[in-house]
């Protein structure tokens, strides 16, 4: 397939295997949704969920999708699936992290179990990576001609203050640092010391990032938001979480590293 875009190559879907990582609490109404869509993408993949304590009915759809032991994809292309569980519910931080442990494949996803980001978007998020230009690569839901649900005025205040204040600190020209759509090289990810349990993962992956001189790119992504009614968890406490995090992270800490190993292009199909 062509990515959309001057900058992407067309993609060889057998040429590199991609892992999806779906952090999921009580998404009951969405989690068998978000898996087809997600196996539908054309990629060899393996999808890792990771069951953070849910207290609903999501535990049993995905033992029920588990014990097949794979979720239907395009022919011929590999999908396999494994689902870790956590109790008690530790945050969306820790869930990810377990994935980021797990993954085996070349570029990890990261997919919200909410349906507000869309699989579709993949080929756009990796096609960087794959090319050898970035070791990660955010989906901004401010850039781009893709599809966005207009939604809450104080909620994008926020996010543009919280990107700001990251760019401070980091010198980083991001316009979305919150976003929830990040695919990065699996080697990166997996030398990044991590350690914050509930949103504050992505000012804490981003000024990571930026200490080890990552390269990142930004590209458009479709954006689906959901409201509070529809199971919208994040919160004013996070957002104020998410400062301390940036404001912790000012600095290289952790044993962070600071320069991230080169790395040829991945193999595409010109």
């Amino acid at each position: 397939m062509k990515p959309a875009g001057p900058l992407y190559t067309s993609i060889d879907p057998t040429g590199f295997k991609l892992s999806v990582v779906v952090p999921v609490y009580n998404e009951q109404a969405t989690i068998a949704e978000i898996l087809r869509r997600v196996a539908a993408a054309p990629f060899r993949k393996e999808v890792i969920v990771v069951d953070d304590g849910s207290s609903d009915d999501t535990a049993a759809i995905l033992l029920a999708l588990e014990n097949s032991g794979r979720i239907e994809g395009p022919p011929g292309l590999e999908n396999t699936l494994r689902v870790l569980r956590q109790q008690p519910n530790q945050g969306k931080g820790a869930a990810l992290r377990a994935g980021f442990r797990a993954a085996t494949g070349d570029v990890v996803v990261v997919q919200d179990a909410d349906l507000e980001y869309d699989p579709a978007d993949y080929a756009l998020l990796i096609g960087p990576i794959l090319d050898g230009r970035a070791d990660a690569v955010y989906g901004s839901r401010f850039i781009g001609s893709a599809p966005h649900r207009v939604l809450f005025f104080w909620h994008f205040v926020g996010n543009k203050l919280l990107t700001l204040l990251s760019n401070m600190v980091t010198n980083l020209n991001l316009t979305d640092m919150e976003t929830g759509a990040k695919a990065f090289r699996t080697d990166v990810i997996k030398r990044i010391p991590l350690h914050a349990k509930r949103f504050g993962f992505e000012p804490e992956v981003t000024a990571k990032l930026a200490h080890m001189r990552a390269r990142i790119y930004e590209v458009g992504c479709s954006y689906s938001g959901r409201d509070y009614a529809q199971g919208k968890k994040i919160g004013l406490k996070d957002a104020f979480a998410a400062v301390y995090t940036i404001l912790r992270n000012a600095r290289p800490r952790d044993g962070v590293p600071l320069a991230v190993e080169a790395a040829g292009a991945r193999p595409t199909d010109a």
